[in-house]
């Protein structure tokens, strides 16, 4: 099994979310990571998608998913080829004197500290999910008090787009 990165464009309608993720259900697929928002067009959203799978079962699903009335275009998108990034919230507990080694590790990974409380400061870092998970790591003797983390998003490198022919292919069958 392997970490497969789907990004899928769909049209922006209730339902179309619970229709993909029924897909993988039935399957049998545990959906890894999910994140879904709008594109730079109103109408169309696009679902990051990352699932632990083999790659035949993967070729099934997307078969299936293009079926699917609502779903656009399909994209696997290769890590090496791709910007991938995840998001973190935490709430670590600090006093006095735990406070500034705490703000030199926010320092150190280039986060940012968004409050700071008396006894507590919540801190926000992006990454890749190793980065998130050395974080982590390195927080935990302080006490990690709170923690809330969003699925990847991912977005390919380079110039090209596949929402703009996406959007093209949609019209003209509109």
């Amino acid at each position: 099994m392997s970490l497969h990165t789907l990004s899928v464009l769909v049209e922006n309608k209730p339902g179309v979310l619970a229709r993909v993720a029924a897909l993988f259900s039935r399957r049998g697929f545990n959906i890894e990571s999910l994140a879904v928002g709008p594109t730079e067009h109103d109408d169309i959203s696009r679902m990051t998608i990352v699932v632990n799978v083999e790659a035949l079962p993967l070729e099934q699903v997307t078969k299936q998913l293009n079926k699917l009335v609502n779903v656009i275009k399909i994209v696997e998108l290769d890590s090496a080829q791709s910007v991938q990034r995840e998001l973190m919230l935490l709430k670590v507990r600090t006093d006095a004197e735990s406070r500034s080694h705490v703000l030199e590790v926010v320092n150190l990974f280039r986060a940012r500290c968004v409050d700071v409380a008396p006894d507590a400061v919540t801190i926000e870092v992006t990454g890749t999910s190793d980065k998130l998970k050395a974080f982590v790591r390195v927080l935990e003797p302080y006490g990690i008090k709170e923690l809330v983390q969003s699925g990847m998003v991912a977005i390919g490198r380079g110039a090209r787009s596949i929402t703009d022919r996406s959007l093209r292919a949609l019209e003209r069958s509109a």
